[in-house]
């Protein structure tokens, strides 16, 4: 019963992921756990400046999944669920920059959205953005960014993704307990 209520609740619900990297600094940190929301998805597309879960783009470095049986991936996946093990880092975790029908740029370290600049409040003074585009996200398509510019692979590296490629909208920083916060 418990595997099923677990598997419902990941399938539908909420997922906890692991911040493997630096990329969303000073938001997220490496180490850091987040759910994220999957019911979320279901009442809006996302938005622009949301923290957004997806899997890993066709032309990003992924990890490479481990080969092997049924039931060694059953035990990977419930030593995950119950936090015994670091979940999966396949996804990536990204803010929402651009939407289908836009065209992003970043000039002289500011990003422009359809050539009006984007106020970033998320982001520490001082961070600045690498020249790049103008570039026209396609519909049904997001450019994503993180937020520490200087160490984020993302959508300069591996271009836009598609929308039904979101898995969730990271709502809640859960680990480490001194920092739990709503994102």
């Amino acid at each position: 019963m418990a595997l099923v209520a677990v598997s419902f609740v990941r399938t539908f619900v909420v997922q906890a992921y692991y911040i493997p990297s630096e990329s969303m600094v000073p938001q997220l940190e490496v180490g850091d756990r987040v759910l994220a929301s999957k019911i979320s998805l279901r009442l809006h597309d996302p938005r622009r400046g949301d923290l957004i879960v997806f899997d890993c783009p066709p032309k990003a470095p992924c990890p490479k999944e481990l080969e092997g049986s049924a039931v060694g991936d059953l035990g990977q996946w419930v030593m995950e669920s119950l936090g015994v093990r670091p979940p999966s880092t396949d996804e990536y975790i990204k803010r929402v920059i651009g939407i289908g029908g836009e065209a992003v740029q970043a000039r002289d370290g500011l990003l422009y959205i359809d050539g009006r600049q984007l106020i970033e409040p998320y982001l520490p003074r001082g961070v600045t953005t690498s020249d790049f585009g103008p570039v026209e996200v396609p519909k049904g398509e997001l450019w994503v960014m993180g937020d520490n510019r200087a160490q984020s692979l993302d959508s300069r590296v591996f271009g836009t993704i598609k929308i039904d490629t979101v898995v969730g909208r990271a709502v809640t920083r859960i680990w480490p307990f001194g920092r739990m916060a709503f994102l």
